[in-house]
């Protein structure tokens, strides 16, 4: 099994559209689907969504897409991606937010094996600013970009975060207007 990146943008960016496309997901994506949810954070401004499948391949992914059709203004995706930090039953089992996410467009000479040595090289570093916690990472497998995420008290306690590991934002997302309820409650 793989994951895949899908960023979404409702088609409303207020609550109730980032909710409609999280119901939408929850059910594109249920028992018999050929993809399995396994985040999806929001925007607090409601513009984008980061969600995560787990499939075979970018085609058991793209059938959750199709089912966006009604609810999303745009889906960029599937991408496959690795996660670097965490394990994934930790995610599966916690289903933990986050209060930020950094992209990182990684220049093109970066091979995902170098990207791979610098975060295992730098990640001690956070250290430095202990009121930031860093979470987890998903790289593209192609290593065009990265989404970090992390908790913190502020955005400026993130870009000291990022500061301290040397490593560059190119977008910084405010997160957690709506918790994912993956009960089917």
């Amino acid at each position: 099994m793989s994951l895949f990146l899908l960023e979404i943008e409702p088609a409303a960016t207020t609550r109730e559209g980032s909710q409609a496309v999280l119901d939408a997901l929850r059910a594109a994506a249920g028992d018999s689907a050929p993809a399995e949810l396994i985040e999806s954070q929001v925007a607090a401004d409601h513009s984008r969504l980061f969600t995560i499948l787990e499939a075979d391949d970018a085609e058991g992914a793209g059938t959750v897409v199709a089912e966006l059709r009604e609810v999303a203004g745009a889906v960029h995706g599937p991408d496959e991606v690795r996660l670097v930090g965490a394990e994934l039953d930790e995610i599966k089992a916690l289903r933990r937010g986050a209060g930020y996410l950094v992209e990182w467009d990684i220049p093109a000479e970066i091979t995902m094996d170098q990207y791979l040595a610098r975060k295992k090289a730098n990640a001690p570093k956070y250290a430095e600013v202990p009121e930031t916690s860093f979470l987890r990472t998903y790289v593209r497998e192609d290593t065009a970009k990265c989404l970090c995420f992390y908790d913190a008290p502020d955005e400026d306690a993130v870009v000291r975060a990022r500061e301290a590991v040397s490593t560059p934002i190119d977008r910084i997302w405010a997160l957690g207007a709506i918790e994912l309820d993956t009960t089917g409650a």
